[in-house]
């Protein structure tokens, strides 16, 4: 390895320590540099400035062979660019090789989900016998029945569910873009029996459909944690928060009909990729249904 280049690379760390980064920030990035130091010694280099973006790329796919995450491999190419960025201002490199090469996609991470056991054992056994209690079985059924963002639903007021046709107005949908979604009977009737609850304590003057037991509108952080406590309460293995209902409905929904367009409206999907990464949460379903209906696929009786 050559002390000169070692020696480089210390000064632009020192930099960052300079600029007040965290410690654990500068670990990776002396990490990372040190990995490159490495290479640099074996490809039997003297200097940054002539490191190439084909040798960078080798470093990489090295790197990406040895079994290094893809997201790892994101995080040492922001460090080898910032160290470029570094000597480009010292005048110790005339380019950048970092900039002309890509890491590898990253795998999505796969949304988890509620099955439907967990779900109904969920819902069913939270109670109605109090106002708490009923509100947050009202905020669950329609979290689950209509595939809401917790954001929607805590924005939403009286005036937007539409019980005669069993629609909910999202006005403040992602984006700014609303949308009207439909609403189950076990939906309504828990938002029902939650109207009448909240009635008895003569909120008339708030709009909002949901509020704490000081009559203000209930936001997200406090719907987050009703969700948690029911989980933790009723004993589901796995934390319960509203955007696993929300995975619930959009997986449970794929499941049972296959149409990916009509659940990316549901949900409110600008793009339909961003709903196709349900489509693996029902691949057991697919996969029986393609065996029992592809003629190459059939199993012999």
């Amino acid at each position: 390895m050559s002390a000169e280049l070692a020696e480089v690379t210390e000064a632009f760390l020192q930099s960052l320590a300079a600029q007040r980064l965290s410690e654990h920030t500068i670990k990776n990035y002396r990490r990372d540099l040190q990995q490159l130091l490495g290479f640099a010694g074996r490809e039997s280099l003297t200097d940054w400035a002539v490191l190439s973006s084909k040798q960078l790329r080798k470093f990489i796919a090295e790197n990406h062979r040895s079994g290094l995450s893809a997201r790892s491999i994101h995080r040492q190419l922001s460090a080898i660019r910032s160290f470029y960025r570094y000597l480009v201002r010292q005048g110790l490199s005339e380019h950048n090789p970092a900039v002309a090469v890509q890491a590898p996609k990253t795998e999505k991470r796969l949304p988890s989900t509620l099955d439907v056991d967990q779900t109904n054992a969920l819902l069913d056994a939270t109670p109605e016998d109090t106002f708490v209690a009923s509100r947050d079985r009202a905020i669950m059924e329609l979290l689950y029945s209509s595939g809401l963002r917790v954001s929607e639903l805590a924005a939403l007021d009286l005036r937007d569910i539409d019980f005669a046709e069993q629609l909910v107005h999202v006005i403040a949908g992602k984006g700014g873009k609303g949308r009207i979604v439909p609403m189950g009977r076990q939906a309504i009737n828990a938002i029902k029996h939650w109207l009448e609850m909240r009635d008895r304590r003569g909120f008339f003057s708030e709009q909002a459909l949901f509020v704490s037991q000081q009559g203000r509108r209930l936001g997200v952080r406090s719907i987050q944690q009703r969700l948690s406590y029911w989980g933790k309460r009723l004993g589901i293995s796995d934390k319960v928060h509203p955007h696993r209902l929300r995975h619930a409905f959009a997986s449970h929904m794929l499941e049972s009909s296959g149409d990916l367009r009509a659940v990316q409206e549901l949900l409110g999907h600008a793009d339909i990729s961003t709903t196709q990464v349900y489509t693996h949460l029902d691949f057991q379903h697919l996969a029986k249904v393609y065996d029992a209906a592809h003629p190459r696929a059939k199993k012999r009786s």
